[in-house]
């Protein structure tokens, strides 16, 4: 078993900054890349930012050079530090972590509840 718990969201204005955090805890064997999507409404899921095991990144282009992804493997944690906030970077913003359960065998994606994320003045 393998939870996630995401905190950081709120209210912010445009240009404001927010920082996302996303805690793994539970029978953890390894943990493998770890994701930030997000979706607004009436949109589609699509992926933020995603760090691998190694601490390789990637970012969509809307939000690269203005969000950063980092993670701390010891606490098997990830943070998402957003500056130059936008309103369309509203949304609800949700962890994904890939890890293996200590009783389980294969790589699982598992997901937080989601934080909500609002840019407006």
């Amino acid at each position: 078993q393998v939870q996630l718990v995401e905190s950081g969201g709120g209210l912010a204005q445009p240009g404001g900054s927010l920082s996302l955090s996303c805690a793994a805890s539970g029978s953890i064997f390894e943990i493998g890349a770890m994701r930030w999507y997000r979706q607004a409404p009436g949109k589609q899921r699509e992926m933020v930012a995603d760090i691998t095991k190694h601490g390789d990144t990637r970012y969509v282009g809307s939000v690269k050079g203005r969000f950063t992804i980092s993670r701390d493997n010891a606490k098997n944690r990830i943070d998402l530090q957003m500056n130059n906030l936008k309103p369309e970077d509203t949304a609800v913003y949700i962890c994904c972590v890939v890890a293996i359960a200590r009783n389980g065998i294969a790589p699982k994606d598992y997901w937080g509840q989601g934080t909500q994320v609002t840019v407006s003045s």
